[in-house]
């Protein structure tokens, strides 16, 4: 055919020849009709092919300058690292496993979104499955399949109670992390004290808590930072709601909250465990007449995109999500950390106000 590219014969061409069949095939994969190879890379560069492997692969003790030269080559060329290939001759396949689940939720959607954000930084990329995190077997079978793909680390987001021990014991020396523990857990407590100590300036007595599903770890320690601050400051919870963190859970509990509101010494404020229960709670507290927050204050956590657009924009605590994704993966991949994470900031908005008379 026309189009056919013709056959070149190496032993006639000779070495002149067979210089300029090499040429083709790197202006080739310029034009990107053909992949560009780690020889065409070493050509361009002026470097051996081992150079070029040992610049793929983040070896040390490369000169920055002959980095940078090999690294412009690659992308002048547009050259593709084959990674299954590489992942024969080294260690690794440069993959992080990510055990997720209720993704439909905001706060784990979020988290999944920053560790591939931190994966790609670090240049890596996830492989993610998803479980029912409150079912061992569940976790536990999507682990399995994450390392039988070889993968060098493996991080969970939204852990439940039963779900760290699961994988810890199918892990092996495969790193383990989870979004969110740790340090992490540390900021969530910080951040939902800072939600109590806002409603206690503003003159808040009587609190109440709307908290997670009890087997969340992220629940948990919202709530210690819920009761931690309620504590320093005197206080006793007003009273205690739980909800599944979807804004159709505040919601339901909304007659229930409002009964408690007008009865006698009722909460003045409700301190939810996220901004979706927190933004379907005052949807169902506006149906059952009550003013946000000239009747009743409400509070959020996590500072969702939507937040600051309800009416009234939602008070509530802003964490480096993306920061602590970081951390994360530096941590299971054993790499330095890329920078500090943020602190919870709380974010005052239309929700929150000084109690009723």
């Amino acid at each position: 055919m026309a189009d056919e590219l013709p056959l070149l014969d190496i032993g006639r061409l000779g070495v002149q020849g067979a210089a300029a069949g090499r040429a083709t095939v790197s202006a080739m994969g310029r034009a990107g009709t053909m992949r560009a190879s780690v020889r065409d890379v070493a050509a361009r560069a002026g470097v051996s092919t081992q150079t070029v492997s040992r610049v793929i692969n983040d070896s040390p003790n490369l000169r920055p300058e002959t980095r940078a030269r090999v690294e412009a080559a690659i992308a002048e060329l547009g050259y593709r690292v084959n990674n299954a290939a590489r992942s024969l001759g080294t260690s690794t396949t440069r993959t992080v496993g990510v055990v997720a689940s209720d993704a439909t939720l905001w706060g784990p959607g979020a988290g999944i979104a920053a560790l591939d954000a931190a994966a790609r930084a670090a240049d890596r990329w996830l492989a993610t499955t998803y479980a029912d995190a409150a079912d061992p077997a569940s976790v536990t079978d999507a682990a399995q399949r994450l390392l039988a793909q070889g993968v060098d680390a493996l991080i969970v987001v939204a852990p439940h109670t039963a779900t760290l021990p699961a994988l810890r014991q199918v892990a092996g020396d495969t790193p383990l992390a989870a979004l969110h523990t740790g340090e992490g857990a540390a900021r969530q407590r910080a951040g939902a004290a800072l939600a109590v100590d806002h409603l206690v300036t503003l003159g808040h007595r009587r609190i109440a808590r709307l908290a997670g599903p009890a087997d969340w770890l992220e629940a948990t320690a919202r709530d210690e930072g819920v009761d931690g601050a309620l504590d320093a400051a005197g206080i006793r919870p007003a009273a205690i709601w739980h909800g599944d963190w979807s804004a159709a859970a505040g919601a339901s509990i909304a007659r229930e909250v409002a009964v408690a509101v007008r009865g006698a010494d009722g909460p003045t404020a409700v301190a939810a465990a996220n901004d979706q229960m927190a933004l379907g709670l005052i949807a169902g507290l506006v149906a059952e007449g009550l003013r946000v927050p000239e009747d009743v204050s409400v509070t959020g956590f996590d500072d969702n995109a939507d937040a600051a657009f309800y009416t009234p924009a939602l008070t509530t605590v802003r964490v480096d999500t993306a920061g602590e994704a970081q951390r994360v993966v530096a941590e299971a991949l054993g790499l330095p950390a890329r920078g500090d994470v943020a602190e919870p900031v709380l974010i005052a908005r239309a929700s929150s106000a000084a109690p009723p008379d």
